[in-house]
């Protein structure tokens, strides 16, 4: 895998990034298994010096290099201060990184990064990192998790919408938005609107309106309607629902990665993707699906109309 090199192979892969809790982990575990059941050879890289509990199969560890306790102990960082350290040291050990993956030619790459949000919108450490990638023949795509909760609450939901519009801008990669935990969305609350509004990104004027009926929001309708129009402008925002739980859930979003990052698999892989979809549901898929729980929305919804209409 020489810098530079035209002859060298393409290697696939996906960055996964996202805000503390929003599932990048779990998200690297359930991913590397759901590939390694369709035939495709996945290497998961941690990038993440912060990350002590990994549940998949690692094979590249940034922990090796530098961890983020002895950075703060050392240096006598914070945090936030020591993982932008970490990241600064890992962009000025580009060598160690091309050593450990070139273990791996030939396998589809998994990379969970930091959970720190301004290393995708302001610093340059990371987004130097993923630009060697790309000269070493890595295609990769970024696939940015946000926590489907964020649905329940109209102002968190603009605030997530900025934040994936920025980091979008300042990654520079091909970017997967990803509503995660959606198994989990009813437990968080009812949504103002059907699941499809807050995937597609739809007329946020509504959003708005809906902002403007809490005493607290209404002194900031103008600054709520400004946000919405820059990212209405760009048009660049939607979101691919995901239930780490669920076949059908990941299948879509693999496939919407895929896309993004130009990988294309085989027939033996068409295959089992085919036989596995097809399969009886086991006991690692036995949540609902993303679609079973709009339609629950969309049925209590109409069940609270009818008792609404007959009670008048």
């Amino acid at each position: 895998m020489s810098e530079g090199s035209k002859g060298s192979l393409l290697a696939f892969g996906q960055v996964v990034i996202g805000p503390p809790g929003s599932g990048k982990t779990t998200y690297c575990h359930g991913m590397q298994e759901f590939m390694g059941r369709i035939g495709r050879k996945v290497t998961v890289v941690n990038l993440d010096p912060a990350n002590e509990v990994m549940p998949y199969q690692c094979a590249v560890d940034i922990a090796e290099l530098i961890t983020l306790p002895d950075v703060m102990e050392n240096l006598k960082l914070g945090p936030n201060g020591g993982l932008i350290y970490c990241m600064e040291y890992l962009e000025a050990n580009f060598d160690w990184l091309q050593e450990k993956l070139a273990a791996s030619k030939g396998h589809y790459y998994l990379f969970d990064c930091p959970g720190q949000v301004e290393l995708y919108t302001h610093h340059d450490a990371l987004k130097n990192v993923f630009a060697q990638l790309a000269k070493w023949n890595f295609r990769l795509a970024a696939v940015h998790l946000v926590d489907s909760h964020y649905c329940t609450d109209p102002g968190k939901f603009i605030s997530v919408l900025c934040t994936s519009l920025s980091t979008m801008l300042h990654v520079e990669l091909p970017h997967v938005n990803v509503l995660s935990k959606m198994d989990l969305i009813e437990q968080y609350g009812k949504l103002a609107f059907n699941l499809d509004y807050y995937t597609e990104v739809l007329d946020l004027s509504y959003l708005v309106d809906h902002l403007a009926s809490d005493p607290f929001f209404r002194n900031y309708r103008r600054l709520n309607e400004k946000l919405v129009e820059v990212i209405e402008d760009y048009s660049l925002v939607s979101f691919v629902p995901l239930n780490v739980q669920d076949k059908e859930s990941m299948r879509q979003v693999m496939q919407a990665v895929d896309k993004a990052n130009g990988y294309s698999f085989g027939d033996q892989e068409h295959r089992s993707l085919e036989a596995l979809m097809s399969a009886a549901v086991g006991a690692d898929f036995h949540f609902t699906s993303t679609l079973a729980v709009q339609e629950k929305y969309v049925q209590s919804r109409d069940k609270a109309v009818e008792e609404e209409v007959m009670d008048l």
